[in-house]
């Protein structure tokens, strides 16, 4: 019989990380690294969303129409996609650490812009540089809790992986919400707390067990990221559902303030905050409640989530109802945590370890195009026609969207996303 004792991994500095066993000829790390290599994820998406609660007090100081918000946000898609470009490849090439090291570091520096914003440039640098970690962050963040994990768990890897986005991105507005009506400074104090958990984030990263890759492998290094022949179709049919159920939050993230004071006659940064944290809890909890389901049926259900969140966003606007806005908000975290889940899955059961990061960037630039045009169109549109009548040509829109993505799924054969 093999047995069991503690052995090194070789850090990405060429020195030792302890704190892994190894069976046989299979070195894996103790669970608990498992769950320590997400927090990077979290810490990340946490500063993501954080800014969405004191939009409204920029616009109060500074002036800026509901179009120049959703630009504003829409700069973060433009980093996280140009990100996604190159931060795949690299890792996979370099490794995690070389990546997610400059990603933590752009984050503190856009933690510092937010903290001093005086104009609209420099919002639209700080969520630049934002999306720029972002995208680090989502392909090699990810991939790296999978390299963590083994390959014996890259299930759980993908649903702590999936979970540190998502709860992050909810904690991040709560969080600013709170902090901003509690202390002083509110445009500062937030973006110090988020400082202190990226420096938190740093410091995991920089004793995180995993490897340097043994070969580096030539070819360009910046180029839209895809995935190995023959993944394709786990590819398509992740992007079907995650892309409609991303949108659907980034709408919500984006455009949910300006509903609320419409519908609620609210500027609480307080609500404003907790609203997009309930959607990302949601998008948190669900994801370990349908764990066990079939690949199919969790993207299925995800389709589902996103449509009728669309429905009841339509239903919100013209009944000036709160309380279905939130239930739209819950459906739309749901949509997208499903849809999350369900493509990471795909991907990570088919994908080989040495193009994961690269196969997460090209889900994610499949999802976040749609989640950064639909939502400025929704914003401007609203400008031109009213908040009730943007809302609505956006619902419907999206709502086609989720339906067209679920049936793509229901009429692929079950061997694509639930092998044997």
């Amino acid at each position: 019989m093999s047995q069991t004792r503690t052995s090194p991994v070789q850090g990405v500095d060429g020195g030792q990380q302890s704190g892994t066993t190894k069976v046989g000829e299979r070195a894996f790390a103790p669970l608990w690294w498992v769950w320590l290599a997400a927090w990077p994820v979290t810490a990340v998406f946490v500063l993501s969303n954080a800014a969405t609660p004191l939009y409204v007090l920029w616009q109060r100081d500074i002036g800026f129409s509901k179009g120049t918000l959703t630009v504003v946000f829409a700069f973060y898609i433009v980093g996280l996609i140009g990100s996604l470009l190159v931060s795949g490849v690299v890792s996979d090439r370099v490794g995690r650490k070389p990546v997610l090291v400059p990603a933590l570091v752009l984050a503190l520096l856009a933690c510092l812009i937010f903290a001093t914003a005086a104009s609209v440039a420099a919002l639209i640098v700080a969520r630049l540089f934002t999306g720029i970690a972002v995208g680090a962050v989502v392909s090699a963040g990810m991939a790296a809790v999978t390299d963590v994990a083994g390959p014996e768990r890259k299930r759980i890897a993908a649903l702590l992986a999936s979970c540190a986005m998502v709860f992050g991105a909810g904690l991040g507005p709560l969080l600013a919400g709170v902090l901003s009506e509690v202390a002083p400074a509110p445009t500062v104090t937030v973006f110090v707390v988020e400082a202190v958990l990226l420096i938190t984030a740093v410091l995991a990263v920089w004793r995180m067990p995993v490897a340097r890759p043994a070969v580096v492998k030539k070819g360009t290094w910046v180029r839209v990221p895809g995935v190995p022949k023959g993944n394709g179709r786990q590819l398509a049919l992740g992007i079907a559902v995650f892309a409609p159920g991303i949108t659907a939050t980034s709408f919500v993230l984006s455009l949910g303030p300006s509903l609320l004071s419409g519908l609620l006659g609210t500027t609480s940064r307080i609500v404003a905050g907790a609203m997009a944290f309930v959607m990302f809890l949601a998008a948190t909890g669900v994801q370990f409640a349908v764990q066990r389901l079939a690949r199919r049926t969790i993207l299925t259900a995800g389709a589902v989530s996103t449509t009728l969140s669309m429905i009841t966003l339509i239903v919100a606007v013209h009944t000036s109802s709160v309380a279905v806005l939130i239930a739209s908000a819950l459906l739309a975290g749901a949509g997208q945590g499903m849809g999350q889940l369900g493509g990471l899955s795909l991907l990570n059961s088919s994908v080989p370890s040495q193009r994961l990061a690269e196969a997460n960037a090209a889900l994610n630039v499949g999802g976040y195009i749609p989640a950064g045009i639909l939502p400025v169109s929704a914003g401007y549109l609203s400008d031109a026609v009213g908040l009730t009548n943007g809302a609505t040509i956006f619902g419907v829109v999206l709502m086609g969207l989720a339906v067209i993505g679920g049936l793509v799924v229901r009429a692929t054969r079950r061997q694509a996303t639930d092998p044997a």
